[in-house]
Order: structure tokens, then C-alpha cells, then sequence
């Protein structure tokens, strides 16, 4: 009879797998009095009460208590082809589409369909650093591109043409980004594009921050230009958009086969996004959409006070202007920011003020930092002022 150690139980892939930084920093936050959270990307506002209204009323016509379809209820995914043709200009039909829950589980079930073990997938980075898990949980290889940092965190395209080898099969990335808030442009996404058609790769494409642009910045969805559209899977949620972040829902868009071959992934993870909130996205994209912009708004003027407030602070921060999402990723100047994770763990239980070591974002991202400036405006100047005392 074998008895194996508790280590010999664990799969080596899950055991090497690093805690992430996000879900960390808000753990150690647990145990500081009255912290200020500058790391969750959780918006404070609420989801309007449209959308959980029609929940209610699913909820009370018996509509909740079975299975949607693996793929989802053909209504939502009706208004979802009609959204992406509309605001995307994506030539997208229903059978294109797949319900998942949130955009997480969608890149999972993408990479799943398309990467087998030892695999590349090239990361431009700093880069979402759950990205970077799900290819090794598949058995891919993550390959981090530096982005160009003084240009706004661009994707060097040159870089990632030398990165490609014969095992390269996939590039993955969000744009708007998180953690940098870079919104990539259309002739660098038409550029990836080309390497993708040239050297036969799938660009998985995470665009939950679609609405929150800023300036004269544009979102440019890739697969709205009919040439790439073979080789782009393009990953949406209502999570962003529509503050909803506890309900669960993203969606993806790719041509039919994968689709296909996505929906046996998301059978094997989830059977079905849940049904009671995919009415609400159903809600949420037909009904008004007021709120989306308003939520821009605020996002808005909250990155101007971060943004203020660091220029204050330009002996210890520098940063890129984030041109989209609710995320930004400053440099830290101060001598102790070599090293990310202290750095932000002292300000924590020094200051009592939470953001994210960039360490956790790929290469690119040691002696950064991530903050969201999804909270509330207020919060904004309570967590400024206590790390301008902290500093000084």
C-alpha cells in the first residue's frame, strides 16, 4: 500500500501556480482598520435597478430553476450579435456567440479550444495577470512582449514578430488594458492582425473595458475588419459595463467552428452561465443605456483626481495617462519600489491604503503598481492624503 505525502496529493501545475496579487492585497486588507482600497476593480455604484428588476420578474415567472442551453438563451444571444453589429461593427450572428460566465471563464474555454500542451501564447505586457495562469493551467507557455512604456503602455509589434517561433499559436491581451489602461490603436491592432494571417495564430481579444474610453481615444474591435475576422476571438462582458460585477456574465464572439468547439470547454466548467443572470443581461443590453455613460463620466473624473493628485507626488510616481478602463499603472520611483509587493504591502499596513503590486502583471511589471479609480471620488483624497503623509 503506497501512502503519499499531502505535497504528492496536489497537482505540481495548480502548486506552482502563484496566488494572485489582487486577491491577496484584499485579504491582507481584512486586517487593517478602515483601509482605503485603491485595488479591487469592483465598481461602488450599484447595477441600476432595471436589470435587477427583470431578474425579479425571471425569477417570479419560474424562468430560473433549469438549464439555459450550453450555449445561452437564444434571445440573449440574439441581442448580443445585434449589440456587437451595432456598437462593434461585427458582422456577428447568434450562432456565434457563447454565454460564459463572466469574461474569465470565456478565455478560458478560448485558449482551451485553441492550444494544446507546450504552446506559446505571447503576452504583450504588463499584461492581466490572470491571463497569464490560464495558459500555463492549459499547459501553454506565456511569453511576455514588453510593451513601450513612454508611448502609453503601445504594444511593440516589432517585438512580438521576433517573439513568434514554430510554437507560437495564440497572441492574448485586453484593450483597453488592464492594469495599464492603454487603449491599443487601430493600425497596431491591424498590425497584429497581419502577423496573425502570416504566420497562421488566433489574437484572443479581452474587451471588457469596450465603453470606457477617455480623451480622444477610440476602441477599435479587430474582427470588425472581415480580414482578420477568421483568426480573432473576441471576449465582451456585461460585468464591466453595466456594473455587474457579482452577476456573472461575459460573452464571446468567434466564427462558428470554435464556437463549436468553445461550448465543450464550457460544458465541462459550467454546463451553462446562470440563467437568472443572463435575463439580466438581457435586460441590460436591451434596455436603457444612460447608465453606461454616466459611469464613464465618473471614471473620468476620477482617473483626472488620481492623475492630480500623482502629479503632486512626482518625486515618488510617475505614470502613463490612462486612456481607457478604470485602471492605471504608475512607476515607482521611491527607493523602495524595486521591489512591488513590500512596497504596496507596507503602504497597506503603514498607510491603510490598498493597491496592487506590479509584479503580479507580468514582466513588465515589477517596481509598478495598479490602481483602480473605480471608488467612490471621495475615497480618492482619503487614500492621497494618507500616502502623502506616509511619504513624507
Amino acid at each position: 500500500m503506497n501512502i503519499q505525502s499531502e505535497s504528492e496529493l496536489r497537482s505540481k501545475r495548480i502548486t506552482a501556480m502563484p496566488r494572485s496579487v489582487i486577491h491577496m492585497m484584499s485579504a491582507l486588507a481584512r486586517d487593517v482598520d478602515d483601509p482605503v482600497s485603491l485595488s479591487w476593480a469592483k465598481p461602488v455604484h450599484g447595477t441600476p435597478k432595471n436589470i435587477g428588476a427583470a431578474a425579479v420578474e425571471a425569477i417570479e415567472k419560474g424562468l430560473c430553476s433549469g438549464y439555459s442551453p450550453g450555449l445561452g438563451l437564444p434571445e440573449l444571444r440574439e441581442a448580443i450579435a445585434a449589440k456587437l453589429r451595432r456598437d462593434n461593427n461585427m458582422s456577428a450572428r447568434p450562432d456565434e456567440v457563447l454565454v460564459t460566465v463572466g469574461a474569465i471563464e470565456a478565455i478560458t474555454a478560448a485558449l482551451a479550444a485553441t492550444i494544446d500542451a507546450g504552446d506559446e501564447v505571447l503576452l504583450p505586457s504588463p499584461n492581466y495577470s490572470t491571463h497569464t495562469e490560464q495558459v500555463r493551467m492549459l499547459s501553454g507557455i506565456p511569453v511576455f512582449v514588453p510593451c513601450i512604456e513612454g508611448e502609453g503602455f503601445r504594444p511593440d509589434v516589432t517585438r512580438l514578430r521576433a517573439a513568434i517561433t514554430k510554437n507560437t499559436r495564440a497572441v492574448l491581451f485586453s484593450t483597453p488594458c488592464n492594469p495599464t489602461g492603454a487603449v491599443f490603436n487601430e493600425a497596431d491592432l491591424r498590425a497584429i492582425g497581419d502577423l496573425a494571417l502570416e504566420y497562421g495564430l488566433t489574437v484572443i481579444i479581452d474587451e471588457a473595458y469596450e465603453y470606457f474610453t477617455f480623451d480622444d481615444a477610440v476602441h477599435f474591435s479587430l474582427a470588425s475588419a472581415r480580414e482578420y475576422q477568421e483568426n480573432v476571438i473576441s471576449v465582451f462582458t456585461v460585468t464591466k459595463t453595466y456594473a455587474m460585477t457579482g452577476w456573472r456574465i461575459g460573452y464571446v464572439h468567434a466564427r462558428g467552428d470554435l464556437i463549436f468547439e468553445m461550448n465543450k470547454a464550457h460544458n465541462c466548467m459550467a454546463i451553462c452561465a446562470p440563467v437568472v443572470s443572463q435575463y439580466a443581461s438581457l435586460a441590460a443590453i436591451n434596455g436603457p443605456q444612460d447608465c453606461v455613460e454616466d459611469f464613464r463620466l465618473k471614471y473620468l473624473r476620477n482617473r483626472d483626481r488620481v492623475c492630480e493628485r500623482l502629479d503632486a507626488l512626482s518625486e515618488h510616481f510617475s505614470y502613463q495617462r490612462p486612456a481607457g478602463s478604470y485602471c492605471m499603472f504608475p512607476r515607482i520611483l521611491h527607493p523602495d519600489g524595486k521591489n512591488s509587493l513590500e512596497f504596496c504591502k507596507r503602504m497597506l499596513t503603514e498607510a491603510r491604503v490598498s493597491t496592487t503590486p506590479g509584479v503580479g502583471f507580468g514582466t513588465g511589471g515589477e517596481e509598478h503598481m495598479r490602481i483602480t479609480f473605480c471608488c467612490a471620488y471621495e475615497d480618492i483624497d482619503r487614500a492621497f492624503d494618507r500616502i502623502e503623509s506616509w511619504l513624507s
